[in-house]
């Protein structure tokens, strides 16, 4: 249609939103549907972080806010920053954007030139290779293999570097695969980086609170001080906190960079909402003992998973760190057969085949840049997510 513009050509749709769609649709039609598909914690938001946004709506604080964000909450996220990741930064070297998404969006959109080069390890997060399109970027995919439980080896980061090279993505714990990085893996990767002075870190810490088994959290800049100009921090409150739908994202960079991000969000949305921020103030501010018993639900419900897509006939599921998704490979279920007689070519026929017969809605490894496989979110019940599991052992059962 030529009313559209060029640049929805170097985009796709999300597909984590299009099989979730495609999970409410068959559930219209009285299926008894179980969506593994959103990325989403089941939780509520806590009672005092819901009081304090309340609280904000009567003391009418609900006017236009300053575009980089509340001072209040700034500040919040300093200090949370110095607090969890020994990490100084100024309330100027802040932003607060509507959700993670739009805050690595603006960094892009504010850093790339056509020809730039983003190197993303495979598995990804769905955005980020359309992010760095849309903006006129290239992505280079860089793959972390099953073998190594999903991390990037830092020889394969090296190989991918070129003079081109403006931006390394680093995503731990990863949203798809759950795999996160111990102190020492991640050094070895800041140790490849600190070689090239032209390549910035992308860090996405939004799973940082989510990792299991007494498993400690790093992040670059943090790892490794040398980076700490070339790093931009992401994070925000939707996973730790359950407030996916408040829409606050964060990040925490050089000043240069941070204000030209502000000069773009200036024309894009201006500032976040009001009662979302003061919400988020309280987050970071408040009470963080839920966070624990949160995930203690959640690596019980991760352990349940694991062990029951490891008795399923085909399918390989390393344990991850962290995040609440697994990344089974079905590798060895390609070729096969359904009883209907259809091939199983891909790990997209894996998944259209088990929303099909047995109604399990899961996204396809190849949406996230590395297959066979496919991500399960185990962010439900642990009743559904056993009865889930027993649906997809039956349908691996059942091809020959």
């Amino acid at each position: 249609m030529a009313f559209i513009g060029d640049t929805l050509s170097r985009i796709k749709p999300s597909a984590t939103i299009a099989v979730a769609q495609k999970a409410r649709d068959l559930k219209a039609t009285g299926r008894d549907v179980i969506s593994l598909g959103a990325g989403e914690p089941d939780f509520d938001t806590p009672d005092n972080i819901k009081d304090a946004a309340i609280k904000a709506i009567h003391q009418g604080k609900t006017k236009y806010t300053p575009v980089a964000g509340i001072p209040e909450l700034r500040q919040a996220i300093a200090k949370k920053l110095k607090r969890e990741n020994n990490l100084d930064y100024k309330p100027q070297q802040i932003i607060v954007g509507t959700g993670g998404k739009q805050v690595l969006f603006n960094a892009f959109m504010a850093t790339l030139n056509k020809g730039d080069e983003v190197i993303i390890p495979a598995p990804y997060w769905v955005s980020y290779p359309e992010m760095v399109a849309v903006n006129n970027g290239t992505p280079v995919f860089v793959d972390a293999k099953k073998e190594f439980n999903y991390k990037l080896q830092p020889e394969d980061l090296e190989a991918a570097i070129t003079d081109k090279t403006k931006w390394f993505v680093f995503n731990s714990p990863c949203n798809p695969s759950g795999a996160a990085y111990t102190h020492d893996e991640l050094k070895k990767l800041t140790d490849v980086l600190l070689k090239y002075p032209h390549v910035h870190v992308m860090s996405d810490d939004m799973y940082e609170h989510l990792t299991y088994n007494n498993f400690k959290f790093a992040t670059p800049a943090a790892v490794e001080p040398k980076l700490y100009e070339r790093t931009l921090t992401v994070n925000g409150v939707s996973k730790a906190y359950a407030m996916t739908g408040w829409r606050i994202g964060y990040a925490a960079g050089q000043v240069e960079l941070i204000k030209a991000m502000e000069t773009i969000q200036s024309q894009q949305t201006s500032g976040t909402s009001s009662i979302s921020q003061w919400a988020a103030v309280e987050a970071l501010n408040g009470p963080q003992d839920f966070i624990a018993k949160n995930k203690a639900i959640f690596q019980a419900r991760r352990d349940l998973v694991v062990s029951m897509l490891n008795q399923a006939n085909g399918l390989e599921c390393p344990t991850p760190e962290g995040a609440f998704y697994v990344y089974p490979s079905c590798a060895k279920l390609i070729g096969k057969k359904t009883p209907e007689g259809k091939v199983i070519k891909t790990d997209e026929d894996f998944v259209t085949a088990l929303l099909e017969t047995e109604a399990v809605a899961v996204v396809h490894g190849a949406a996230f840049g590395l297959g066979p496989a496919f991500r399960i979110s185990y962010a439900t019940s642990e009743k559904l997510l056993e009865e889930a599991c027993r649906r997809i052992q039956r349908f691996c059962a059942s091809l020959r």
